[in-house]
């Protein structure tokens, strides 16, 4: 698990001047995240977070993870909001008291991946059609194994294709690490994985636009992936910033915020769509 990541900006004490400020916040407070992978290793938080702290005067310390561990750090009260990309599970932590105030800001959609050679033959099919080949010819396929809300997704595949779980499978390899790692796993073994769209073009840039592993299965309906911003409920965690995360939940939310998401690009290619409602 990634260390906590510090971004330190110089502030003044009296929150007169926040342009989104709902109550007197001082600057020396800082708010607590927990995020996805993606938000992360795409480099969007670097682009969100400092503005944030201009707009508000708040800092942001944030720990990049797989969504299920998120989820289990606002549960344990260790972080005031979080970031993640996994709807069911996210409306569970909710209804369970865990979490509040859950807001839908942005999506893009996952993507089957794999070598230009195709050994199984998915390029164009369906996403059944598509798994169905690859366990048909025992073609490696990387998982990340590690609850995310990417593995999440990728069992409820396996499933709505009729198909169980082959995490018993010589060719099935569980990585238990982030989807950057696991999309280099996948191609030292020329094998299939399957990853968020953001996440991908930001492979895709560090190979200069022409990586080892292609966008071969997408489009289906069933590959949304829809973030959502949640705040940790202060009323089972005393020490949660709940004023802090609704700042952030109503700036991340801004008309400003949401451009902000939808201008993000790398390669000329956008990476997050804004849909905050």
């Amino acid at each position: 698990m990634r260390q906590l990541r510090t971004l330190t900006v110089l502030t003044l004490c009296f929150c007169l001047f926040m342009p989104l400020a709902v109550a007197d916040v001082c600057a020396d407070d800082t708010l607590l995240m927990a995020t996805t992978t993606s938000t992360d290793n795409t480099g969007l938080l670097d682009s969100l977070i400092p503005q944030f702290t201009k707009d508000t005067g708040i800092q942001m310390k944030w720990i990049a993870t797989g969504t299920g561990k998120a989820l289990k750090l606002g549960q344990n009260c260790d972080v005031d909001v979080l970031m993640v990309h996994a709807p069911p599970a996210e409306k569970k932590y909710v209804a369970q008291g865990f979490g509040i105030n859950r807001r839908e800001v942005m999506y893009n959609d996952f993507v089957i991946i794999g070598p230009a050679t195709d050994p199984a033959g998915i390029k164009g099919k369906g996403v059944a059609a598509a798994l169905t080949a690859i366990k048909g010819q025992n073609s490696v396929f990387v998982s990340r194994g590690d609850n995310s809300g990417t593995n999440k997704k990728e069992k409820l595949l396996w499933k709505t294709a009729g198909l169980p779980l082959p995490d018993a499978q010589p060719w099935y390899v569980q990585t238990g690490q982030g989807m950057l790692s696991t999309i280099n796993i996948a191609a030292e073994k020329k094998g299939y994985t399957m990853t968020d769209r953001g996440t991908y073009i930001k492979y895709e840039s560090n190979h200069n636009g022409t990586p080892p592993l292609a966008i071969l299965v997408e489009g289906d309906a069933i590959l949304l992936n829809q973030y959502s911003v949640i705040a940790v409920n202060p009323g089972r965690c005393v020490k949660a910033k709940s004023e802090l995360a609704a700042l952030f939940t109503k700036w991340i939310a801004s008309k400003e915020a949401q451009k902000r998401i939808g201008e993000f690009r790398l390669l000329g290619k956008q990476l997050f769509t804004p849909n905050a409602k």
